[in-house]
């Protein structure tokens, strides 16, 4: 393997990591115990080298480029895998420690992960959690997220996908519209109803919605006045507020069935889920902050029975993708 780096390299780059943390080169260089003549001397290098401008520099402050960011995200996780890496040769990583960014759905976020975080920071207390929660694709490998979790597995051979559940689907609407418009008894009754519409991110289309009949799952396309986009939750807001019916996950508005607030209706015709998977780099490349955390998860999540409308359940093995 040809050498691509020498000490000094490799010392510039932990100094500009330790600029852009600090947002300071004098704080850089009193953390280093060198002079901030050197810090800036680093980053100099690391520019030429490159051919951008990782920072933008002021008489008061520095500020990372976009390139810089880039940069900097994939270099603070270089660096950091390096001290796993040396960690775990010497027996030293007992104790799982450092960042780890999470990019997940918002409704999974806010209703199912989010809330078990709290317990996993007091099992590990030193690890540091960075959630992104977005509706919308991101390129795993480049913006620098540990583990993912998404509704598909890509066509990506260097990631571990692991299904954690299948996510029951259920139509609802308050009280107050099912009396004003009267309760839908068919999947047919649904053309004279409003059905608040979801816009795929991916698409640009309307998201269809799913009943089980006789043949399997049927997805049917309905309509209504109301349109939301971005993050699905718009709808069971809209639908909490009596606009109309709405398809989500049961895990949204269970407390709402509950306590009467939304009925669900063509309960004859419900059943229908849909995964959401864990994505992960290979065993060999994982942090013991990421193996922890996707034992949790997978203590908490993926040990339930899995069930895929009104058949049996069925045994969701670890698989690569």
């Amino acid at each position: 393997m040809q050498r691509k780096f020498d000490d000094l390299l490799l010392g510039s780059i932990e100094l500009f990591c330790l600029a852009a943390e600090l947002g300071s080169f004098t704080l850089a260089a009193n953390s280093a115990s060198v002079t901030p003549a050197a810090v800036s001397r680093s980053v100099s290098r690391l520019e030429e080298r490159l051919g951008v401008r990782l920072f933008v520099r002021t008489t008061r402050q520095i500020r990372l480029t976009d390139s810089g960011r880039r940069y900097f995200e994939q270099c603070r996780d270089a660096l950091s895998q390096l001290v796993d890496a040396e960690r775990e040769v010497t027996g030293q990583q007992t104790t799982p420690a450092g960042v780890l960014r999470v990019s997940m759905p918002t409704p999974y976020g806010h209703y199912r992960l989010l809330p078990m975080l709290p317990a996993f920071r007091e099992r590990y207390p030193e690890v540091t959690i960075d959630a992104h929660l977005s509706n919308r694709n991101i390129d795993f490998a480049e913006q620098g997220f540990d583990l993912a979790i998404r509704g598909k597995a890509p066509d990506d051979s260097s990631l571990v996908a692991r299904k954690l559940e299948d996510a029951e689907m259920v139509v609802v609407a308050t009280p107050g519209y099912l009396r004003r418009a009267g309760t839908p008894k068919t999947v047919e009754d649904l053309q004279s109803h409003e059905c608040i519409q979801f816009e795929l991110p991916s698409s640009g289309r309307n998201l269809a919605w799913t009943f089980l009949d006789e043949t399997g799952e049927t997805d049917v396309l309905t309509h209504g006045s109301y349109g939301t986009s971005g993050d699905a939750l718009a709808g069971v807001t809209l639908a909490r507020s009596g606009a109309g019916l709405f398809q989500t996950y049961r895990f949204i508005v269970e407390n709402d069935l509950r306590e009467g607030r939304l009925v669900e209706v063509l309960k004859d015709r419900g059943g229908c889920s849909r995964p959401f998977i864990l994505l992960y780099p290979h065993a060999r490349y994982l942090s013991l902050r990421v193996r922890v955390f996707v034992d949790f998860l997978v203590e908490q999540l993926g040990q339930k029975p899995v069930r895929r409308g009104r058949g049996a359940p069925i045994v969701v093995p670890e698989r690569r993708v």
